[in-house]
């Protein structure tokens, strides 16, 4: 494991606001994330509200002054919603976009027009991770059970050959591929390189979703048979359009801006020069705030307009799309704040002080951290952000391609074993009608699939890169 030069320790652990030893360290931090383990799983207390609570208690615990560490909780806070609060906006208003102009359903029934019984499961896959690109997990969950279970009744295939490639598709770019609100935050907290991280999710999420999807979905329909409910059987969002966008400027917009980010990623690498004019123009259009403005901007002309929407139309769907993710950036904040106090008290030194001389991956110690809080808390969100928290002081003497390989560890981990604490796990058991112990052999199985060849392939890339 590598260590931190004084230089890069000294700027992160400058002034820590307790003198509290390992020992007192380690306490504070198994109070705090059990705390936030309790609050969320036994009370049912809004995440947001546990993160705060357990981040004053983490604090206490520690020693520190309580004044500090309000100051530390809102500092993190602060600089969480300016690192990553108007993307999560920008990422929902495309995501509004595309989903009320008809040009999700539009991607769905042009790939599936084109697939057969044996490339139907294919299909599915790739369907939920073009549509998974721009939305939250819910949401593109939301539009694609319509699909999966008209596909499967009409078609007479086993549920499980269908919903288990499409969850994959959506869970794999949920953990692994920004602009999703957990790889953001930890790509804030570790200051990772977004176009890099971008371009290595991608990678590693295709080969993960097809194992995790078509493959493992042979398995999931032999252990569960279950029929597609009538009664959930949704309408879909574009019924009551008379036209909607085409396919081809349906992608287009939505690739867009990993497109600009992917443009700068490469120019960076192959121009390497801050004075060059190509590269100074791909940093400003592959500015994550640039490249999904852009796309929200587009899509006002190329999903808005053919669908028939008036500016009236539009305006309001922008307006729509902001209020559900309330919620989501107030965790995400909280989280930041949460993460800012376990550095200001002097838990990343600690890390390193106990772990230097250990013999294990910080790839893999990141994984573990994110795995132990996914299975206490069910929240793939809170799971990113606490580990990131966590494996901040870690990043700091890495190369910009480790630093990108620790986030997606983080965001593998994030996805171990959804069980019953998970609302995604209620979601999933409901819309497909299944006992909760069929809902833990198949979606259950399917996230560890994810968690776990997920990481193999990031140990993998940080072999060869």
């Amino acid at each position: 494991m590598t260590r931190l030069s004084a230089e890069m320790l000294a700027a992160d652990t400058v002034d820590p606001i307790t003198s509290a030893g390992h020992a007192q360290l380690g306490i504070a931090v198994l109070v705090g994330i059990a705390v936030l383990v309790l609050l969320i799983t036994q009370t049912k207390l809004h995440a947001f509200l546990s993160l705060t609570i357990g981040s004053l208690a983490l604090g206490a615990v520690a020693g520190a002054p309580l004044d500090k560490v309000i100051t530390s909780f809102s500092a993190g806070l602060g600089s969480t919603v300016a690192g990553v609060g108007v993307l999560i906006a920008l990422g929902a208003i495309l995501g509004k976009l595309l989903a009320d102009s008809g040009g999700a359903d539009q991607i769905v029934d042009t790939i599936l027009a084109r697939a057969n019984n044996k490339t139907m499961p294919w299909a599915m896959v790739l369907i939920a991770g073009i549509i998974g690109l721009p939305l939250f997990f819910e949401v593109g969950m939301v539009l694609m059970i319509p699909v999966v279970l008209l596909v499967a009744k009409r078609g007479n295939f086993s549920l499980m050959r269908i919903g288990i490639p499409a969850l994959a598709g959506l869970s794999v770019m949920h953990g692994l591929v920004p602009p999703h609100p957990g790889p953001l935050a930890a790509i804030d907290a570790v200051h990772a390189d977004l176009g890099i991280t971008l371009a290595l999710g991608v990678l590693i999420a295709v080969p993960t979703a097809i194992i995790a999807g078509p493959v493992f979905s042979r398995v999931a329909a032999r252990w569960v048979d279950v029929t597609p409910p009538d009664r959930l059987m949704p309408t879909r969002p574009s019924e009551e359009l008379e036209r909607r966008p085409g396919f081809g400027v349906t992608v287009f917009t939505v690739l867009l801006p990993v497109v600009l980010m992917l443009i700068k990623a490469l120019v960076d690498i192959v121009v390497d020069d801050p004075e060059d004019g190509v590269q100074r123009v791909a940093d400003v259009i592959g500015t994550p705030l640039i490249a999904l403005l852009a796309a929200v901007l587009v899509g006002m002309f190329t999903l808005g307009r053919p669908a028939g929407f008036t500016r009236d139309r539009i305006s309001s769907t922008v307006e729509h799309s902001l209020a559900p993710i309330a919620g989501m950036l107030l965790i995400v904040a909280a989280g930041g704040g949460f993460k800012q106090t376990l550095i200001d008290i002097g838990v990343g030194k600690m890390i390193m002080d106990i772990s230097e001389d250990w013999n294990v991956s910080a790839l893999l110690l990141a994984w573990l951290i994110a795995v132990a809080i996914r299975l206490a808390t069910g929240s793939a969100t809170v799971a990113t952000i606490s580990a990131a928290g966590l494996m901040t002081p870690l990043a700091a003497d890495m190369s910009s391609t480790h630093v990108a390989l620790l986030v997606l560890s983080i965001g593998a981990g994030s996805l171990f074993f959804s069980h019953v604490n998970d609302a995604g796990f209620w979601l999933v058991k409901e819309y497909f009608g299944m006992s909760v112990g069929q809902t833990v052999r198949t979606w259950s199985v399917m996230e560890t699939i994810i968690s776990v060849v997920g990481l193999v392939f990031v140990l993998l890339l940080s072999l060869v890169i």
